[in-house]
């Protein structure tokens, strides 16, 4: 506990998402106070998606500058996008361009691991990355001292601990719920491999450590202040860096049992915490886990919103020509609202939305597509609603599974881009899963409000409270929020619009290979 006056001091929480870089100052109301944020995207260099760890620090430097009150900190965590493979020395020089989460390259490598494990190992994984440069006879392999993700290295530039929360640690490597470490099993299989092909280095050796939500992990160094230009006094303790799904379920209270999110923005994806495993591997649901360990089954889906962005930017465009470009935040809320007097099955229109390829489809590219009957109704209300559709079609297929699996969700919360809007979201993911969705008053904010919260546990908490109790008592007791439950013509719409979506990708499959 943290020997200050009542809401003198604010938590701070940072995240490297994909499209933007943003800190959240948050009180010990746990309400926010403060933000800024810095855009960014990613880049395709020679085949390889990635972001340049340049820019990672002026981005952090923009955001922050922008937080009122850094002087009051009383403790800060880094979160950011999951996966992907960071790779360096003994030294820590980089040693290959970051390869983000968007990169499709390791199918052998993940069918191989997955195999080896009997685990499913998606293709963004760090593992999967590692993996496939072994296979690819990588020259940088024989110099790896390191591999992290982008959370773990902010916090390892600032901190000098290199370490990552568990939740962040299950994108990389499978890990074992009991112990809150790597699966030691699976360490020791690939081992193996690693000894047959003559690597000097093991997987333990060159994975960070993992720490669950609470634990100790370092403090703002004077090298780390020094990197951010001194925005941040040396000294802040620092809660173990999170990926942007184990933020996601701190920030929308989903950490216990039967609870679950979705978060929806360039990307999507539903977290699930489960009462017991699934009966086998599919290769469709990743297995991860909350900040504190526990089970949770994750459907991520590459391709969200990105498509409906670029249509949107289309539409202000042809609003421009007769003089009147819309302010962005209104041009969604009408679009969106737009979208409800479409029919509930699109009027025969079918959108697939694939930018990026897609590992529950088995896509390694997309090719955005838009399709209608000759008979159907192509109306602006039914191409916007098909847009919409189409944003929570993959993840649906994955949610599927889960329900036949039998797995139990009491209620899902929604967060990110796609909830902006009031009830148009919930109502298409409420039908979408079946079940009811909640957002609350911190629907946008998302990943940085979540780490944010981490940080608060780290120092507010009492002896002996869980992250759930927590959360559930301090945090979230109270907290407005609206709740839109699946209504039956739009359930029947939806299983409509489902059955063209499917057949529309062996289309799909058709244009990635002629286009």
């Amino acid at each position: 506990m943290i020997d200050q006056k009542p809401y003198e001091a604010v938590v701070l929480g940072v995240e490297l998402g994909s499209t933007r870089i943003k800190a959240v100052a948050v009180d010990a109301r746990h309400t926010p106070v403060s933000a800024g944020d810095y855009t960014w995207a990613s880049c395709c260099e020679n085949g390889v998606w990635t972001y340049p760890l340049s820019e990672v620090w002026d981005g952090l430097r923009a955001a922050l500058s922008g937080v009122a009150g850094r002087e009051r900190v009383a403790a800060m965590g880094v979160s950011g996008m999951m996966h992907g493979y960071l790779a360096f020395d003994a030294d820590w020089n980089l040693l290959t361009p970051f390869r983000a989460w968007q990169n499709t390259m390791t199918g052998p490598a993940a069918a191989e691991l997955t195999a080896l494990f009997g685990f499913n190992i998606p293709q963004r994984w760090s593992v999967a990355h590692l993996w496939q440069a072994v296979l690819n006879g990588e020259e940088h392999l024989a110099r790896l001292a390191h591999i992290t993700t982008l959370a773990g290295y902010v916090h390892f530039m600032l901190t000098g601990m290199n370490a990552v929360g568990v939740g962040e640690a299950s994108g990389m490597f499978p890990i074992d719920s009991e112990a809150l470490d790597y699966d030691a099993a699976m360490l020791a299989k690939l081992d193996e491999r690693i000894a047959a092909r003559g690597f000097a280095w093991r997987m333990r050796d060159i994975l960070p450590a993992v720490l669950p939500a609470g634990a100790e992990a370092g403090s703002l160094t004077e090298s780390g202040a020094a990197l951010l230009d001194g925005l941040l006094a040396p000294g802040i303790p620092f809660a173990p860096p999170e990926g942007d799904a184990g933020t996601g379920m701190t920030a929308t209270n989903a950490v216990a049992p039967r609870t679950g999110n979705v978060s929806a923005g360039t990307s999507i994806f539903s977290m699930v915490v489960l009462e017991r495993p699934l009966s086998r591997v599919y290769e469709e649901i990743d297995l991860v886990t909350t900040p504190t360990g526990a089970p949770v089954a994750m459907v991520h889906c590459n391709n969200c919103t990105g498509d409906t962005n670029a249509w949107a930017g289309v539409l202000r465009e042809t609003a421009a020509l007769f003089g009147a470009p819309p302010d962005a935040g209104e041009l969604y809320t009408k679009l969106y609202e737009k979208s409800l007097e479409g029919d509930a099955d699109c009027g025969g229109v079918t959108v697939c939305n694939y930018l990026a390829g897609e590992g529950v489809t088995h896509l390694d590219a997309g090719r955005p597509l838009v399709a209608r009957q000759p008979e159907g109704r192509f109306t602006l209300a039914n191409f916007l609603r098909a847009q919409l559709y189409s944003a929570l079609a993959t993840l649906k297929l994955g949610m599927d599974i889960l329900a036949k699996e039998r797995v139990a969700v009491d209620s899902l919360t929604g967060h990110g881009g796609l909830f902006k809007t009031p009830l148009v979201g919930q109502k298409y993911l409420a039908a979408a899963c079946g079940a009811p969705v909640t957002c609350l008053r911190t629907a946008g904010e998302g990943g940085p409000y979540g780490m944010a919260l981490l940080a608060a546990y780290r120092v507010w908490r009492e002896d002996g409270e869980t992250l759930e109790r927590y959360l559930g008592d301090r945090v979230f007791a109270g907290v407005s929020g609206s709740t839109v439950g699946p209504d039956a013509d739009t359930v029947r719409g939806f299983e409509a619009y489902m059955a063209r979506y499917c057949a529309l990708l062996a289309v799909e499959r058709a244009a990635v290979e002629v286009l």
